[in-house]
């Protein structure tokens, strides 16, 4: 795989070795010092906000819907699944952050474990999904604007323009100010959760969780289980939405203080905050009215509190913190989706130019571009679902591969140094991998078009890769030179 990879270039002719008539390493230094992030920016409480921030939105709505495939039983069932999922896919990320602690991501790791083809299906998957669920929010966000009645909007295109103008302002700024900023808004939406799951909780019930009327023709069918057993898996999608985007903490690893302890703290707490917003919303909306009542709803909390009667004080803060909630993993999302870009870009397999970043050292062109390209989906399409559903569909392919390359790298290279240590070591990884591939084949059950599109994209990618960028590496970037140390270290073993 070596002679894949190219030195730096100012015009490098695909498969050409060296430099244009210069000094590599000089080339080199140049080439990276364009495209360098703010080091030492987010401690472990930032990138902690940055993991809640990145899923505090699902807990607002979405994953009611799950409802409507597998009811109450069907729902939690899943849940649960999908809470082990991420549980130990986090575990597994800790690990393999701690080992390379760049941009990258997910691509780098798989990158090492997985080859170039492996680091490159990585991270598309991991754009897909970075790229499409802001496309996703962002309607939302107009919906909830409009609903509100906010600014006497009665169109919703002005609200994507302006969130994504301000937003990616606030990430050009810096990335400091940017996770601050990120972290207050979140703060925000985890205390209405909180506020929500106390005034919802004085009304519960448990006899009306399992109220949704029983499909008497699907297999397994009961009250618990109202549309059967296949119900559980179709429920899997809306189950990862109370986690989904949580694995795109380690993209903060290259500007994140003390990378190797901070990481591992912020991915672990980040979970454990998820699990128990997912608890208390889940029982709290469903008992409160009955699972009928909020699984088709768009705003399934406010209807939790307000049943049958009119608004409440209640219900109106609620409504105001779930935009709140909106903006917090829309703006996350943007900066995930942005570093994806800007390490793919950096080492090669997208375009270079992409990877510029600025005098305040941010991917300038890796957000403003896939904003570009969000706002035209979200403004063209309006089909928040939709996008969504292509953002699961690209989230499940990474999660099998992430999984996949921390098998890999403990069976290949168990002497490779690792500061931190998954538990269970790679049955936790297994786990991790059997389970995305039932949820990526759930996504099927759930949204077929969006599934296809989405491989369509991945198709147009590959095609990219396969007879463009392949040839075209960066040896370099640090994800590239990390992956051939161990191409290298190989080829001394077999001498």
């Amino acid at each position: 795989m070596a002679d894949d990879i190219a030195p730096v270039t100012a015009k490098t002719p695909a498969g050409s070795g060296s430099p244009g008539g210069g000094s590599p390493g000089g080339a080199d230094a140049e080439y990276l010092r364009r495209r360098t992030l703010r080091r030492g920016s987010a401690g472990w409480l930032l990138l902690t906000g940055l993991g809640v921030a990145y899923v505090v939105s699902g807990d607002f709505s979405g994953w009611n819907v799950g409802l409507d495939k597998g009811g109450f039983g069907g729902l939690a069932i899943a849940t649960v699944l999908m809470g082990v999922m991420y549980a130990c896919l986090v575990f597994s990320l800790a690990e393999l952050s701690t080992i390379l602690p760049t941009a990258g991501g997910g691509y780098g790791f798989a990158r090492r474990a997985l080859g170039p083809w492996g680091g490159f299906l990585t991270g598309t998957a991991i754009l897909i999904e970075y790229i499409l669920a802001p496309a996703a929010i962002v309607i939302f966000i107009g919906d909830y604007v409009e609903s509100l009645g906010l600014f006497g909007l009665t169109s919703s295109w002005p609200v994507y323009l302006g969130c994504f103008v301000v937003f990616i302002g606030v990430h050009l700024w810096g990335v400091g100010e940017a996770l601050r900023f990120s972290l207050v808004v979140t703060a925000i939406a985890v205390a209405a959760l909180l506020i929500f799951a106390v005034g919802a909780f004085t009304e519960f019930d448990a006899s009306s969780l399992d109220d949704i009327a029983v499909d008497t023709s699907a297999f397994g069918a009961s009250s618990w289980l109202p549309f059967g057993v296949l119900g559980i898996w179709a429920a899997f999608p809306f189950g990862m939405w109370f986690f989904l985007g949580v694995e795109g903490v380690p993209l903060a690893a290259e500007e994140a203080k003390d990378p190797v302890r901070s990481m591992p703290k912020a991915l672990a707490i980040s979970m454990g905050v998820l699990t128990l917003l997912a608890l208390i919303t889940f029982f709290a909306a469903t008992g409160a009215q009955g699972a009928d009542a909020v699984r088709s709803a768009g705003n399934p909390l406010i209807v939790a509190l307000e049943g049958d009667g009119g608004p409440t004080a209640l219900s109106r803060f609620v409504n105001y913190a779930g935009l709140a909630g909106l903006v917090a993993s829309f703006f996350s999302l943007i900066y995930a989706g942005s570093r994806q870009l800007f390490a793919l870009s950096r080492a090669g397999y997208l375009p270079r130019f992409l990877s510029l970043t600025s005098k305040r050292k941010a991917p300038y062109l890796g957000l403003v571009i896939p904003g570009a390209i969000g706002f035209a989906l979200a403004a063209a399409t309006g089909n928040g679902a939709r996008m969504l559903n292509i953002a699961v569909f690209g989230a499940t392919i990474s999660y099998a591969l992430m999984a996949l390359s921390h098998i890999v790298l403990r069976r290949r290279e168990p002497g490779l140094e690792r500061p931190y240590r998954t538990p269970g070591g790679v049955l936790t990884s297994s786990v991790a991998f059997v389970l995305a591939l039932s949820a990526l084949v759930a996504t099927f059950l759930v949204d077929k078009d969006a599934a296809f599109i989405a491989l369509g994209v991945y198709a147009v990618a590959l095609a990219y890769f396969a007879f463009y960028s392949r040839r075209r590496l960066v040896a370099s970037a640090p994800e590239e030179e990390f992956a051939a140390l161990a191409e290298a270290e190989a080829e001394l073993t077999r001498d």
